[in-house]
């Protein structure tokens, strides 16, 4: 839940050759603002290390305010002399134009799902009784309501175990910081409770009220920089003011750990779930039948773990302990660790997931980044594989207990997303609806291509383009990639890659280690001091793609975001040479402070700390976007990306960055940065500005 979120929404597309050709003739009458510079250093282990832009980590200070105003300026002026960014900007505005129905899941007597018309900013959720159809639907929460400018997104949700009340979750602007308010299920009015300062949070349910997460409220002025420390979990009662929720659990000794509250299904187990980062648990448990003190079921935050659900007294436990790749066992909070029985072995395959539908376990596996859904007995013992269409990606599968059938989305980098609805006693599959999107699915193709990195470790890749490529090392190529925090990067259609297909450019996700693709052993060998491994991969899929001409390096485009602008912002300091273009979105760019900052702290366990030791401070300071920029150098043309409201990754580390860079470049590749207002990391942006974002893009 801590993990610096990124993907789907960051793939997008370019016209990579128009825009070498258009680029030089405009940057030349473009004047960059002369960013301030002050006096800071900072001593790291007695390596002396200047800060000279350290103003501007102050995102409220009316000069930043004044410096964010100079800066989109120009960048706008420029993209405003792009003659073709008006018609890139009406395709993707036509092409988005679809319905995009998510996955029904039952509640109660009636089927919920959301839907979003085609270009509304945010999905409405809609329901209908499980005896009628989807013609029947009702609008049963709209948060375009919530404000004009459709900046306010739905979060977290849960219904009532007595199915009479519904939480939900809102943010504002893009940030983590989140509010909870109560509907009734039958009226659809909204009760006077309210809870705030909810973050990194779930809702859930128990007798007459839930359990929820939260931090002390900011100081003022601080909402979107200061550090989080000291998660807390509550229970609110209905009806009663927050001021009156009774603190269930903390921890006064460690300022820097997050806990997770849930109930199990038959409300006999409080369980909580606590982290010191974004790598390792540990899982306490409460029985709530008697009232008595949690116990520790998963100590040590050496490992992965999760409860899918209680048998019992005992937990169907996922878990990578002593096996990379994961395994299901049956854990028994009584006896030792080695002593409980494996249900779902280690397999080849990483156990992504698994669900517990029907006395069954719908188990995902990743193959090589591909889905793959194996049913299991309550045993373990395999009943049957589900068939799926084609290579990509399968996500879904939950229900309740005593369910027959469950709903699932099926996507590829050029399969419409799907929905099927899947018999569990039977092994079959229905499609349900599919996408009706205005693109030539039939006129692409997909390859999955394996290379070797610089040490010799064999990396995949998916390269996506026109049936009929000529591979002459002209073709605009769009290399995207993420690489860390134990994420996987899987096919999935992307709507903003059409415009660029459709002029015959190359699109290539490459699954770099950080990431989960391969078990934790992937993971390990792409975080702290085997980091440039991730930088090593992804210059390798580049290197590969120019030696096999598909594209050359006056063609070539690297994006990321978050940890992923992380590595383009490494890969272009490190080889500015080998791409024509930068795009590195909501980047962690400053990799000596990263961990000042809201919820920084807690990607110490990925990349180390400044702070912790010598060895680690080198090791940051070696590949740190922001300090290894070189005065002289020709840097690709580079589209930073940001927003204000930023509060997972905070937009200094973009600024600072930029603003070294505009003073280092030479040449006249344009080095850019554009700053979203009212707007976050990614999640609950509104259509309308994703479309702006893209056509900029």
């Amino acid at each position: 839940m801590l993990k610096i979120f990124t993907k789907k929404w960051l793939k997008s597309c370019i016209l990579g050759a128009n825009l070498i050709l258009l680029s030089p003739m405009i940057h030349a009458q473009m004047q960059y603002p002369t960013t301030k510079k002050v006096e800071q250093t900072d001593n790291y282990f007695g390596t002396k290390v200047q800060d000279p832009y350290r103003w501007l980590e102050a995102s409220d200070a009316p000069e930043t305010a004044d410096w964010v105003k100079e800066q989109n300026k120009v960048t706008f002026d420029y993209l405003g002399k792009i003659p073709f960014r008006q018609k890139i900007r009406e395709r993707l505005e036509k092409v988005w134009n679809y319905p995009k129905i998510g996955a029904p899941f039952q509640e109660g007597n009636f089927y919920y799902f959301y839907k979003n018309n085609g270009l509304q900013n945010q999905s409405i959720l809609y329901r209908y009784p499980v005896d009628k159809t989807e013609a029947d639907a009702e609008e049963f929460l709209n948060p375009n309501t919530l404000s004009k400018e459709g900046i306010v997104a739905l979060g977290g949700t849960a219904f009532s175990k007595n199915q009479e009340y519904f939480g939900y979750m809102t943010s504002k602007g893009g940030s983590d910081w989140q509010k909870i308010e109560i509907m009734n299920v039958k009226s659809k009015k909204k009760l006077a409770d309210k809870v705030e300062w909810v973050k990194f949070s779930g809702i859930s349910w128990y007798k007459n009220g839930f359990f929820y997460s939260k931090y002390d409220a900011p100081a003022e002025g601080k909402m979107l920089e200061a550090k989080n420390e000291f998660h807390k979990i509550y229970y609110h009662t209905l009806g009663e003011a927050q001021s009156e929720d009774v603190l269930i659990f903390e921890n006064k000794e460690k300022p820097l750990r997050n806990f997770g509250a849930r109930v199990t299904t038959d409300e006999k187990f409080l369980l909580i779930y606590a982290s010191e980062g974004t790598s390792g648990d540990e899982i306490y448990v409460k029985n709530l039948e008697t009232n008595g003190e949690f116990k520790t079921l998963i100590g040590g935050f050496k490992n992965e773990a999760s409860i899918i659900d209680n048998i019992g007294d005992k937990f169907l436990l996922l878990t990578n302990e002593n096996a990379p790749n994961y395994k299901l066992v049956l854990a028994d909070i009584n006896t030792p660790s080695n002593t409980w029985k494996n249900i779902i072995a280690e397999q080849k395959s990483v156990l992504q997931s698994v669900n517990f539908v029907n006395n069954r376990l719908i188990a995902s596996y990743l193959r090589d980044a591909n889905s793959a859904i194996v049913i299991h007995d309550t045993d373990g013992k395999v009943l049957h594989e589900v068939k799926l269409p084609a290579l990509g990606t399968a996500s879904g599968f939950g229900g309740k207990k005593d369910q027959k059938e469950v709903f699932y989305t099926f996507t590829s980098f050029i399969y419409p997303p799907t929905i099927y609805k899947y018999n569990i006693e039977t092994n079959i599959s229905t499609s349900y609806r599919q996408a009706q999107v205005d693109f030539k699915f039939d006129e692409y193709e997909t390859k999955q291509i394996f290379f070797k990195s610089k040490d010799g470790t064999k990396v995949p890749m998916f390269v996506v383009h026109k049936k009929g490529l000529k591979l002459d090392g002209k073709n605009p190529t769009y290399l995207y990639g993420y690489g860390g925090f134990n994420i996987s990067l899987t096919p999935s259609f992307s709507v903003s890659l059409v415009p660029f297909l459709e002029k015959g450019g190359i699109y290539v996700m490459v699954n770099l280690r950080g990431g989960a693709e391969y078990g934790e052993e992937w993971h390990k060998n792409g975080m702290l001091l085997k980091k440039q491994n991730v930088f090593d991969d992804f210059i390798g899929a580049a290197e590969h793609l120019i030696k096999n001409k598909y594209t050359s390096k006056d063609y070539l485009a690297i994006a990321g975001g978050s940890n992923g602008g992380l590595l383009v912002g490494a890969c272009m300091t490190q080889r500015p040479d080998l791409f024509k273009v930068a795009l590195p979105a909501v980047g962690v760019l400053d990799m000596l402070r990263f961990h000042k900052f809201t919820i920084g702290w807690a990607w110490v366990v990925e990349y180390g700390s400044s702070e912790r030791n010598e060895e680690e401070f080198k090791n940051l300071l070696k590949y740190s976007p922001l300090h290894n920029l070189k005065a002289g150098i020709n840097y690709p043309a580079t589209l930073v990306k940001t927003a204000d409201h930023d509060d997972r990754v905070v937009p200094a580390h973009s600024f600072k960055f930029i603003s070294e860079l505009q003073v280092k470049h030479k040449g006249n590749n344009p080095v850019l940065i554009r700053i979203d207002e009212k707007a976050g990391h990614g999640a609950g942006k509104p259509t309308s500005k994703l479309i702006d974002e893209w056509a900029d893009t």
